[in-house]
This record gives structure tokens, sequence and C-alpha cells, in this order.
């Protein structure tokens, strides 16, 4: 195997990755987690999972961390003028590691049965290529690592994107369990006490709950509910955003409508794929589609719980609900209570979370369209056809038509009365809400804004 294979497996890395971001026309400076990563280098704190929905930077961290650390480039003139460079251990670090870097849903793709064999095979390809007879390769990986640093004294780096491919994909329990020994041999034995210098491993998922399971306990975890203090790393921040919607001439209110709402550890956090499009092509919509949105979100708000479908109904109108996401065993075939469901959909980005109310909610109109989406089947084939119709209403209602804005929201009304209180204020304000579905796609929506002595129940706007 040559190093670079597009298998999935790269044994001290290039920078080139790093470098087509480095080359975007939208380049947001996330360098200083490096700073965070060379203080836990050498400390009990080097097992790093950081598990945040796609599309949230991950990967993209992943090629920085390559870039950085790997003695396979140079990156000095990459890194000029970016935050870290004024660091003052910036070079003690740069480019001195061994790097091994793992795509686990590469190997997936094409080996289910023997992925863990196959890992271990291409990633001994690479070691013998560069190391020769350094390391005895019937031993396990653990011992050949150990044999090279030994040799030369450089320590090894080890990052694995989509490290929890396995547990979401994989019905097999052995094949889960096997998994989960191999890292646990790979991060928490006697030898990576010495070769190992940093584990970084990112996915969707946080570490898999196992009883008198220590595979990976001694990972630090930073997740979509909390990642302090690296949480301002992975998307973009309030004022990163800002900074691009002036430079692009884009609407902030709109841009904060379509694509806020993850609220970590009391920063909000944007899904910085969907804003960098929405800026390059001057135009707001749900970029953030794509073909495990509708399966996703189905699979969960189907689940036959007791108060679940009046949660999503809450949460589309506005609200929040209470979650206990403690019970959540990290694993999307392990669903045992509408909390646990809630909190798999935390996980995935299809709900925020507000750490202070300890409530989920839909952060924003765009996850809401892919909730729309999802509506179209089952049980909630109503409830869809009544949002179909939003587009119609917020029409009557900017030209003045009374009798068919009446009649449309009644029928809203109705749709919603089997999950709601018919005549409770806050019910009709979420039917209101429902019937507007649509609108902050054109719209700044504020609900209770003051007027005069009172308050006004809706106010829609363009700014």
């Amino acid at each position: 195997m040559k190093r670079g294979d597009s298998m999935g497996i790269l044994f001290n890395p290039g920078n080139d990755s790093y470098a087509k971001d480095r080359n975007y026309k939208i380049y947001i400076d996330k360098t200083m987690l490096l700073s965070f990563l060379n203080e836990a280098i050498g400390t009990p704190g080097n097992c790093i999972a950081v598990s945040h929905a796609r599309r949230f930077g991950k990967s993209h961290a992943a090629g920085m961390i390559d870039a950085y650390y790997s003695l396979g480039c140079d990156s000095t003139q990459l890194f000029e003028g970016t935050k870290i460079a004024s660091d003052p251990d910036y070079k003690k670090y740069m480019n001195k590691y061994n790097v091994i870097h793992l795509d686990i849903s590469s190997f997936w793709d094409d080996y289910k049965e023997n992925i863990i064999e196959k890992i271990v095979e291409y990633i001994y390809g690479d070691l013998q290529e560069a190391f020769g007879d350094f390391f005895d390769s019937t031993k396990k990986l653990s011992f050949a690592l150990m044999s090279i640093y030994k040799k030369n004294k450089i320590p090894f780096v080890i990052i694995i994107d989509e490290w929890d491919c396995i547990i979401r994909n994989s019905e097999d329990k052995e094949l889960v369990h096997q998994y989960l020994q191999f890292l646990h041999s790979l991060f928490k034995s006697e030898e990576s006490k010495g070769f190992l210098a940093l584990a970084y491993i990112t996915g969707i998922l946080p570490i898999k709950k196992i009883k008198d399971e220590s595979a990976l306990n001694n990972f630090e975890e930073y997740t979509m509910i909390k990642s302090k203090p690296i949480t301002e790393y992975y998307g973009f921040t309030e004022d990163e955003v800002r900074g691009l919607c002036k430079e692009y001439g884009m609407d902030f209110e709109s841009t904060k409508a379509w694509y806020n709402g993850y609220l970590i550890d009391g920063k909000h956090m944007y899904n910085p794929n969907s804003v960098s499009m929405a800026m390059r092509r001057q135009e707001f919509d749900s970029y953030w589609r794509n073909t495990s949105s509708f399966a996703s979100i189905n699979t969960f708000i189907t689940m036959n719980y007791a108060g679940l479908k009046d949660d999503i109904i809450t949460m589309l109108s506005g609200g929040k609900v209470m979650v206990d996401t403690e019970s959540f065993q990290n694993d999307l075939s392990e669903i045992y209570s509408k909390d646990d469901a809630l909190t798999a959909l935390i996980h995935l980005g299809y709900l925020a979370y507000d750490e202070d109310l300890l409530s989920a909610y839909i952060p924003n109109f765009e996850v809401a369209k892919a909730f729309q989406t999802a509506l179209k089947t089952g049980s909630w084939i109503e409830i869809s056809k009544s949002i179909s119709k939003c587009d119609e209403l917020l029409m009557a209602t900017i030209t003045g038509k009374e009798e068919k804005v009446a009649e449309l929201i009644e029928l809203a009304h109705d749709t919603y009365t089997s999950v709601l209180k018919y005549n409770d204020e806050n019910s009709l304000s979420c039917v209101l809400t429902m019937a507007y579905f649509t609108a902050p796609a054109y719209y700044n929506v504020i609900r209770e804004m003051p007027a005069g002595k009172g308050f006004a129940d809706f106010v829609l706007f363009q700014g």
C-alpha cells in the first residue's frame, strides 16, 4: 500500500486538506484549537473525543491537526498569519510527530464483516513501507507502535474521523464489542502510555455507554450538549456570522432565523456549511439537506412513546420541552424512551439543547424544513397537509384576504386540536406559529412584541 492510499489510512499525511481550507473563499480561523491540544500533549488528558452533528467542522479540524503535527510536511508558510502563530509554543509542536489518520467511514463502505482486520492491515502496510524491520507485524498494533517509538523517540498523534461509524451502522453487537476492544488496546494499553502523544477522535455520537465496559473511559468528551472550552472551534460564532454578513451583503437577522439556534455552553453556534453556502450563493436555503435527514428524523418522531408527538408539535411551534439526556446509551439502535429519542436528535443536530432549562427545541428554520419533509408519512400526514398550506396563508395575509386567512387558520386549529388544548392561550399561539410555519423564510418573526399598552401576538417584518 502506498502512502496516501484512498482507503482512509494516511501515515504522516501532508497538509493538502488544510491548504484547501485556507484557499477557500470563506475561511474562519479556528487554529487556537491547536493551543488547547498542545496543552493536552504529555498529560493524562491527551485523549480527546469530539462528537458534533454533521457539517460542524470536525473533519476540517482533523485536516488542520494533520497539517500542524505531521512529520510528512512543512506547514510553516501555511500557518503564517493565523492566530496560533502568535502562541509562544507555536513552533514547539509543529511537524514534530508521527501521525496516523484513519477515516472509519471509508473502511465501512468497503469492509463490513472484517473491518477491524482491514484497518490493521492498512496501518501495517504504511508502517512497513516507512519503517521496514523496525517492528514485528505479527504483534498487536500497540506493540508495533511502541517498538517504533523506542527506536526513534518520536511519539504518535492518532486521529480517527467518523470513529463511531461502526456503532451507528452495525447491528452486530459482537463486532461493536471487538471494535471497542481494538480502540482500548490502541489508546489505553500500557504501550500507549509511551508512544501516544495525542489521540483525537471525532464522530456524531458520544462514546457508547456499556455496563462494565472501560474501553474508552479515558477520553475527555466534547458534545453538542457540552463542549466547553472548545465550543467556538466547531461551528461559526455569532460574531463570525455578523462579519460574514457584512462582507457579503447578507441580512444578519435573516441569516439568524435560518441557521442560528444551537446554544452550546451559552454560545450561539451556527452550522458553518450552511452559512458559507448562503454567503457564496447569496441565497437562503436548506443547504444541510442530505439523504439521511428524512430517515433520521422520521425514525425517531414516529416512535410510539407517550407524549412524543405532543413534544414535537410544541417544538415545531417554537416551544421547548424538557428532556433527560442522561439515560441515552449513545447508540441509535438502543432507544428505549421519549427522552432517548429526543436526545438522539440533539446529537444528530436536528434538535438543540438549552442547558439552563434542560430542554430541547428546533434550532432554526433550516432544521424545521427538514422536519417538514419528515412529517409527510404515517400519523403526521394531516399535520403535513396543514403545513403545506402555510405559503397560501401567508400570501392571503399579505394581500388582505381576511376570509381566506380565517379559513386557513381554522383549518390549522382543527388539525392541531388532537395534540393541543383547544382554547388554551398558549395553544392558540402555537397554532398561529404552525399556521405561519414557512413565514421565517421570508420575514423576521417576533412573538409578543410590545405595542403601546399591550403586546402584538405576531409581527412579521422584512429588514
